[in-house]
């Protein structure tokens, strides 16, 4: 009889564990999806960080031909600045000078010759 007290104490201990073991099967079974979904939400993840290295670098890489076509083209501008200044000036010293030319030579026809004092002593 001690054998069966025995067995019928395990068989009640066995039953106890039963719920305890189907909860664990259900906990395992929830963290491999539960690890499937995080394994796919990784890899997504990874996809769009390569994706958006892949942008940046081609962003990086329009971002340094703009700066050097707005260099080419303030160089373009700044010489045609330049050569404008220069045309600029070079008009106003030929103005400066005609006037000038122009001015004496003005001032030569329109004040009439005048004669010497010397000349006009001896005509008396």
């Amino acid at each position: 009889m001690d054998d069966q007290v025995k067995i019928a104490v395990l068989q009640q201990k066995v039953d106890d564990l039963k719920p305890i073991i189907y909860k664990l099967d259900q906990t395992i079974e929830k963290l491999s999806e539960v690890n499937t979904t995080v394994s796919r939400m990784l890899a997504v993840h990874e996809e769009r960080l390569s994706k958006s290295e892949e942008i940046d670098s081609v962003l990086f890489a329009k971002i340094d031909e703009l700066r050097d076509k707005m260099d080419s083209d303030h160089n373009s501008v700044l010489s045609r600045l330049q050569n404008l200044e220069k045309k600029v000036w070079m008009g106003i010293g030929i103005v400066a000078v005609v006037s000038f030319l122009g001015q004496t030579t003005w001032f030569d026809l329109t004040t009439p010759p005048q004669q010497s004092k010397i000349v006009s002593s001896y005509d008396k």
